[in-house]
C-alpha cells in the first residue's frame, strides 16, 4: 500500500499542528470577539475558533499564520531534509509493497506437503507488518510531539533495523511473526511519520513541491524493489536478501540525524539548552474530540470497512499469478504497473480534488472504492497476463485517488487544528481490517485450493465501505448549518430569537417610517 498519511498537516517547530500555516479563514474583522475583549482566531470546520490569547505564544507569535509567526526558510538543509524523507518513504513503502515477492519465497522455504494452512500462516507476517505500521499512527503523533522528530525518527529506524536482521536468523515461520511483522514494522512507523512532519518546519511556498518529491521516493522503490529482490533471492536466498534490505535501514537510520528541529522563539531556545522538558495537558496529548464529529465518525468507520479486502491483491497477487501461469511469466511486472499508476494517480486527482468545494471530495473516494472492488472481482476472470496487467494499471490509479485525497477530506471535516491526530486515529482504525484480510484469504486458498473466491470476496469490502461514505457530504451540510444556528456566548435560544425578530422589525419599520415622512 502507499503511504497514506504523507500529507498529514505540517507542525509547527513545538510539533502543534496550530503553528504550521492553517487553511484560509475568515478576515479578521469578521471574527466574532469575547464580552473581555479578546480576539478570536480563525477556525474551520467543525472544530470551531479558539481565543486569540490563548494561541498566543509566550514569544508573542499570536495566532495560527499570524504576522509574528516565523516563516519556513523554504530551502537550504531543507532540501537535505527533503531526500532524507524522500529515502524514508522508499524504504518504508518500498518494503512493505514488494511483500508479494518475499510472501512466495516464504513458502517455499517454510513449507511442506504436509501444511495446510501454510498459506494462511504466512500471510499473516506480512499483513502483521503492513498493520503495524498504521496501528502505530495515534502514537507516534504523540511521542512526536513530546519528543521530536530527530529522536523518534532515529530510534524508530534503530528499532526497525534490529528487527530486520533478527527476522534473517529465523528457522521457522513463527518468529516472523514478532520480528518482522511487529518489531520491524513499528520501528517503520515510527522512522515514517516524523518524515512527513518536519517538512512542514522548513517549507510553506514549496511545500507542494516537497511532499511531491517525498511522495515520489515511495513510487520509485515500489517500482524497482521488486525486480532487485527477485535477483537476490534467486541468488543469495531469503535469509541472506533480508540482511541487505537492512542496508536500506542503516541508511534510513542515520537519514533521520538531518532532521534537524527549527527553534523560533527565545523561551523555547532557553528550555532546549537546559534539557528541560514538561508533558503538556492530557488533552493536548490524545485528542479524542474529533469523534464527536459525526461525519468524521462516519468516515472513520466507512473507510475501515472498504480496507477488509484493499491489500488482499499486494499480498497474494504473486503467488496467485504462479498458481495460473506458473514460472512462464513475470509476476513482478505486476507490482511495477501498481506502483507506476498509483503515483500518476495522486498527481491527476489531487489536482482535480482542488476544484471540488467542500467535503463533495468524498465523491472521488467513493469512486475509487467502486474501481477498486470491481478491479478486485475481475482478477480471478483475467486468464491471459495482459489482462492482469490492465487490471493492475487500473488498480493502481485508483489507489492513488483514494490516497492523495486523505488529508484534504480531514482538513474538511474536523478544521486545521485537529487533522493530525484526525488522521492519526483513523490509520489506527485501518490497521485492523488491513492485518485481517489478507490471512482470511490465504486461508481460503487453502481450503479451496485457489485464491477465486478470496478475490471475489476481496472485491465486497470497498463496494460497501463506499456506500457508507455516500452520506458524509449531505451530514456534513446538515451539520455547519446547525452549527450556524447555536446560540453565541451564552445567549439563549429565546433571546436570539427576540434578536433576530427586532431585527427584522427595525429593517422593515425604517423604510415605512422614511416613506411616511416624505409624503
Amino acid at each position: 500500500m502507499a503511504p497514506v498519511s504523507e500529507q498529514l498537516e505540517p507542525q509547527g517547530a513545538d510539533g502543534d499542528p496550530a503553528a504550521a500555516s492553517p487553511l484560509p479563514g475568515p478576515s479578521a474583522a469578521e471574527e466574532p470577539r469575547r464580552e473581555n475583549g479578546s480576539e478570536w482566531c480563525p477556525g474551520s470546520g467543525e472544530s470551531g475558533a479558539q481565543p486569540r490569547a490563548a494561541a498566543e505564544a509566550p514569544g508573542g507569535a499570536g495566532c495560527p499564520g499570524s504576522a509574528a509567526a516565523p516563516e519556513p526558510p523554504e530551502g537550504g538543509w531543507g532540501w537535505v531534509v527533503m531526500l532524507a524523507a524522500m529515502w524514508c518513504n522508499g524504504a518504508v513503502f518500498g518494503i512493505q509493497n514488494s511483500c508479494g515477492v518475499l510472501f512466495v519465497s516464504m513458502l517455499q522455504l517454510f513449507g511442506g506437503s504436509e501444511d495446510k494452512q501454510l498459506a494462511f500462516k504466512t500471510a499473516w507476517v506480512n499483513s502483521l507488518s503492513m498493520g503495524m505500521v498504521f496501528f502505530c499512527s495515534p502514537i507516534v503523533s504523540i511521542f512526536t510531539d513530546l519528543f521530536g522528530c530527530r529522536k523518534v525518527a532515529v530510534v524508530g529506524a534503530a528499532v526497525g533495523l534490529a528487527g530486520l536482521l533478527a527476522s534473517s536468523f529465523v528457522s521457522t515461520i513463527e518468529p516472523l511473526y514478532f520480528t518482522y511483522g511487529i518489531l520491524f514494522a513499528c520501528g517503520c512507523s515510527f522512522a515514517y511519520q516524523p518524515s512527513l512532519v518536519i517538512l512542514g518546519h522548513y517549507f510553506k511556498k514549496r511545500l507542494g513541491l516537497a511532499n511531491g518529491i517525498v511522495t515520489a521516493g515511495s513510487s520509485l522503490f515500489t517500482v524497482s524493489l521488486p525486480f532487485l529482490l527477485r535477483v537476490l533471492l534467486d541468488s543469495v536466498n531469503l535469509f541472506n536478501t533480508l540482511r541487505v534490505l537492512c542496508v536500506l535501514m542503516f541508511i534510513l537510520f542515520l537519514a533521520g540525524f538531518t532532521y534537524k528541529p527549527l527553534v523560533f522563539d527565545t523561551k523555547d531556545k532557553e528550555g532546549g539548552k537546559k534539557g528541560r522538558f514538561k508533558f503538556p495537558p492530557g488533552k493536548k496529548i490524545c485528542n479524542f474530540s474529533v469523534f464527536k464529529v459525526l461525519s468524521y465518525r462516519i468516515w472513520a468507520f466507512g473507510i475501515p470497512v472498504a480496507l477488509f479486502g484493499y491489500f488482499v491483491p499486494y499480498v497474494h497477487l504473486m503467488n496467485h499469478v504462479k498458481d495460473r501461469f506458473g514460472d512462464s511469466v513475470p509476476e513482478e511486472v505486476l507490482l511495477l504497473c501498481l506502483g507506476i499508476t498509483s503515483g500518476v494517480g495522486r498527481l491527476i486527482f489531487g489536482r482535480i480534488a482542488d476544484y471540488i468545494p467542500g467535503a463533495k471530495k468524498i465523491y472521488l473516494q467513493v469512486a475509487s472504492f467502486f474501481f477498486i472492488g470491481l478491479m478486485s472481482m475481475m482478477i480471478p476472470l483475467c486468464h491471459v497476463f495482459g489482462a492482469l496487467i490492465a487490471v493492475c494499471l487500473f488498480m493502481g490509479l485508483f489507489d492513488g485517488c483514494f490516497i492523495c485525497i486523505m488529508a484534504p477530506i480531514a482538513f474538511e471535516l474536523v478544521g486545521a487544528q485537529d487533522v493530525s491526530q484526525a488522521i492519526g486515529f483513523l490509520l489506527g482504525l485501518m490497521s485492523v481490517p488491513m492485518t485481517v484480510g489478507p490471512p482470511i484469504a490465504g486461508l481460503l486458498r487453502d481450503k479451496l485450493g485457489t485464491y477465486d473466491v478470496a478475490f471475489y470476496l476481496a472485491g465486497v469490502p470497498p463496494l460497501i465501505g463506499g456506500a457508507i461514505l455516500c452520506c458524509i457530504p449531505w451530514v456534513h451540510e446538515w451539520q455547519k448549518l446547525k452549527e450556524r444556528a447555536k446560540p453565541v456566548d451564552g445567549e439563549t435560544t429565546e433571546k436570539m430569537l427576540e434578536n433576530e425578530s427586532t431585527l427584522v422589525s427595525n429593517t422593515t419599520e425604517k423604510p415605512v417610517r422614511e416613506l411616511e415622512s416624505g409624503i
